[in-house]
């Protein structure tokens, strides 16, 4: 009987330690795990509570950049015809359905574009009132104890929109999205000064929720240095800014809070030699 015990105050023990670990590993970031659509969490609507995560699952999805090259590209039609349709930012869709399609399945939004969408809050949440808004920042623009200025003005939006689902990047998964780039590049983001674009949440987002993966008006890591490359703006919805090109090389050589643009879509042309990231406009193959 004594032996009995002494095997379930082992186990229980042991099961504790377990739980203590995965604890700290989700908390700290030291050993960053993939917590997958547990990592999106959805700010709850007037008369609901709990924690609800991101639930969703597409077989074919267009990931549409929000790049110049998409203006005169007609692929609206195209990128209509998948399953899910992801965008970023405020990218809009109307008066350049021809380029960029009509439908959005899911939003990504950095921090600093959420103003941008409150400047058109009936196109977004009444004329797309079914997609779904992920939105991201650093921890003191989400936290959420009041202080957190961002996520403060997304709970005004839930109740505001009680259809809309919108959606936090949670704090781990942000450190998780740290470590892939630090695995991928050897280098530690905020060591190198850099901040992840939405464009990098967006892939690591779809390849999570998506079979297959066609990615629309996103040139690849080499475009830039070469030297007939086409010249077109930084987003196809504003043609007088800077050149999207000079853009990337701007924001890559910034020793503090620039974008690694041109690492990122390196990054990508390794995971599109795996074979679920297809480049069908502009066209490339990882084999380039």
């Amino acid at each position: 009987m004594k032996s009995l015990k002494l095997r379930w105050l082992c186990l229980l023990v042991i099961t504790l330690s377990l739980v203590l670990w995965y604890s700290h590993v989700t908390r700290t970031g030291d050993l960053a795990v993939n917590l997958g659509l547990r990592g999106y969490e959805r700010i709850p609507p007037p008369g609901t509570s709990g924690l609800h995560h991101l639930s969703l699952h597409c077989g074919r999805c267009a990931v549409v950049s929000s790049s110049g090259h998409m203006r005169g590209s007609w692929r609206g039609g195209e990128i209509d015809g998948h399953e899910c349709v992801i965008r970023m930012n405020a990218a809009p869709t109307q008066g350049f359905e021809a380029d960029v399609g009509n439908r959005t399945s899911v939003r990504v939004v950095s921090h600093t574009s959420v103003p941008h969408l409150l400047r058109r809050e009936a196109e977004f949440f009444r004329h797309e009132a079914d997609t779904l808004y992920v939105v991201w920042g650093p921890e003191r623009n989400m936290r959420q104890d009041g202080k957190g200025r961002v996520f403060n003005t997304l709970v005004r939006l839930a109740r505001k929109y009680p259809p809309t689902h919108i959606y936090t990047v949670s704090k781990d998964k942000v450190l998780y999205c740290d470590r892939v780039f630090q695995d991928e590049t050897g280098k530690n983001r905020m060591k190198s000064g850099a901040f992840l674009s939405t464009g990098f949440f967006t892939m690591i987002l779809a390849t999570e929720v998506c079979d297959s993966i066609d990615v629309y008006g996103m040139i690849d890591g080499s475009y830039c240095s070469v030297a007939n490359h086409t010249s077109v703006p930084y987003h196809y919805y504003e043609s007088y800014r800077l050149d999207e090109c000079g853009m990337y090389r701007v924001h890559e050589r910034a020793r503090r809070g620039g974008h690694r643009f041109i690492t990122e879509k390196n990054i990508y042309r390794r995971w599109a030699s795996r074979g679920k990231l297809r480049f069908p406009y502009p066209t490339w193959t990882p084999r380039q």
